[in-house]
């Protein structure tokens, strides 16, 4: 596969950073850097996947409300630790009830 050439400007310490890596990886420099730019690539897919996914989630409005938490986090390291709450809070806005 053939791979157009892309243009990066360094300052000499990221630079010699990168010579630097590239050499006790026994590998060239653009090897190093695309594997670097594909990684950091990688994670923000996945961050703004992960951030799509919440906001999807968070707009069907159901929630744990504060109270539970806290009264579940209270629980925490105590001889009756309690489960992790069932949300109580729905897109209507009205609380269910269920409150540990």
């Amino acid at each position: 596969m053939t791979t157009p050439p892309f243009s990066l400007r360094l300052d000499a310490r990221t630079r010699a950073r990168l010579e630097k890596a590239a050499k006790s990886q026994n590998r060239s420099a653009a090897f190093v850097v695309q594997r670097a730019l594909n990684t950091y690539l990688d994670v923000q897919e996945r961050f703004q996947k992960d951030m799509e996914d919440a906001i999807a989630e968070a707009d069907k409005g159901v929630f744990v409300s504060q109270e539970a938490m806290h009264v579940w986090m209270a629980s925490w390291d105590t001889d009756n630790e309690l489960p992790p709450p069932e949300p109580d809070i729905t897109p209507t806005g009205h609380e269910t009830g269920n409150r540990a």
